[in-house]
């Protein structure tokens, strides 16, 4: 499908910053972030066709190719056999976002295995206007509440919680009081989009009670979401899922995927019978499923194509708006500063915001004062948990040559209040008893946790006996859950 500009772009459209040497902006719509290898080889044709030597990834799992050619009906005739939408420059259409990406790579429920997810993404016969996000709140990959309409997985069997944010109306997300079921979710959405909310002045409370006009399958909500941790996983490299099946993490730096290598990469997907490759919202990729007896041939491969599978964490937890220039300068040279002085930001993420259409799901928020020049303002999410939506400012109308400063003491603000939430135990002895515990060990990466020792990324403090860690635990190494831990014999 291809879209045209017309006087209907909402106005919350995002300007896109690029160079001017592109003539057309295509943007390739991938539901819920899922792409097979065979599709995405087709994708970079395209690409290469429309004179580009690389594309981009977009935070809604989207992909964004920098055209110097202008040829629709090219285009066409290449996706749409593929079952591919696409847009070129208008940015008024929205890409369905999931957390389909992470799992088999992070805690999951129960009940939702990919085939739900591809069953409710494909049930979606329209492109939506309004941001959509299909997720699962046990994991921390994928941001929660960056759409309009936010759907959660709830302890429920294909139940979803239901949450709205648009800006406009409340900044926070509001809650609707049913679960929704998930052959439903289309219904629902298609439903809001209808309503419009952003222009008509319908209520939230409204909307609620004119869910009633839509025949779906619904249940009380009876217990509240429950959070997972906000420590944000590393997402790069070669990383145990089960058995002996392995996820790996790829990242670009300046989010040029080259076109040869990408090649590459989905031919390597198809002698190794992947399936799947997964964006993130982070602008990377994951592949998963890859058989153990293909390790060392893939490590091969990615060593003749120079790819770097060890970038810092500090450099690969930030978002920043596609294209923009501006912030990937700022973000570079921040993280040049950071990295000298050797500070240390694990768990905590951070976005540059230079327009007001940027949806905020980081923990720290480097925002520019858009009537000056060279001016910002630093804001922090509460308890540093993006989850929760609600920012605080640090400081405000700070000069460029500022911000690093503040961004080391605002992570040290972290680090201390991360000490302070360690659970302490009761004892009524007059000397202090060491705790005693076994180690455990993880039984993804085989990290181990020794309550000798603790875990200072994870601010537990020592002598913390493994049964005394939060449910929401997870390891430091891999991200995986306290569930996924043994003791160590």
């Amino acid at each position: 499908m291809k879209l045209e500009a017309d006087n209907l772009v909402e106005k919350s459209t995002p300007t896109v910053s690029r160079p001017s040497k592109f003539k057309d902006l295509v943007r390739v719509f991938l539901k819920g972030g899922i792409i097979s290898p065979g599709d995405l080889l087709k994708v970079t044709a395209i690409a290469e066709q429309l004179g580009a030597g690389h594309i981009h990834f977009g935070s809604r799992q989207d992909i964004l190719i920098p055209a110097i050619k202008k040829d629709p009906d090219l285009i066409k005739a290449t996706l749409e056999p593929i079952h591919l939408d696409f847009e070129i420059n208008d940015f008024r259409y929205q890409n369905i976002a999931s957390s389909y990406v992470a799992l088999d790579v992070q805690p999951s429920k129960k009940w939702l295995a990919s085939h739900l997810y591809h069953y409710i993404l494909e049930s979606f016969d329209y492109l939506p206007i309004l941001r959509i996000n299909i997720v699962d709140p046990s994991q921390s990959l994928v941001p929660l509440f960056s759409g309009h309409i936010n759907f959660l997985a709830s302890n429920q069997e294909n139940y979803w919680y239901v949450y709205l944010r648009f800006q406009n109306i409340q900044n926070t997300p509001w809650q609707l009081p049913v679960l929704v079921y998930g052959e439903d979710i289309c219904r629902v959405s298609k439903f809001i989009e209808s309503l419009k909310l952003e222009n008509n002045g319908v209520s939230y409370q409204n909307l609620s009670e004119r869910l009633e006009e839509v025949n779906v399958r619904t249940q009380p909500v009876t217990e509240e979401l429950q959070f997972a941790s906000p420590n944000f996983p590393y997402y790069e490299g070669f990383n145990r899922m089960y058995d002996t099946k392995y996820w790996l993490g790829l990242y670009w730096r300046n989010n040029n995927f080259n076109l040869e290598i990408l090649r590459a990469i989905c031919h390597k997907c198809l002698q190794t019978e992947v399936g799947k490759i997964s964006l993130t919202t982070w602008k990377s990729l994951i592949i998963k499923g890859i058989s153990e007896k293909y390790i060392t041939g893939w490590e091969k491969l990615l060593g003749k194509l120079g790819m770097n599978l060890r970038h810092s964490a500090l450099e690969m937890n930030w978002h920043l708006p596609a294209l923009d220039r501006e912030a990937y300068e700022l973000k570079t040279q921040l993280v040049r500063t950071l990295d000298q002085q050797d500070i240390s930001t694990y768990g905590l993420t951070f976005s540059i915001k230079t327009t007001d259409d940027i949806t905020l799901f980081t923990s720290i928020v480097i925002e520019k004062v858009l009537d000056q020049t060279d001016s910002y303002n630093i804001l922090y999410s509460k308890d540093f948990n993006p989850n929760l939506t609600e920012y605080t400012y640090y400081a405000q109308n700070i000069p460029k040559d500022v911000v690093a400063s503040l961004l080391i003491e605002l992570s040290r603000v972290y680090f201390d209040q991360l000490e302070d939430a360690v659970p302490k135990t009761e004892n009524t002895e007059s000397e202090p008893q060491k705790l005693v515990s076994n180690s455990y060990t993880c039984n993804s990466c085989l990290s181990e946790y020794n309550p000798e020792y603790g875990d200072e990324v994870n601010g537990i403090v020592k002598d913390t006996s493994f049964e005394q860690l939060p449910e929401t635990y997870q390891c430091p190494l891999c991200g995986a859950g306290k569930d996924n831990f043994s003791v160590k014999i």
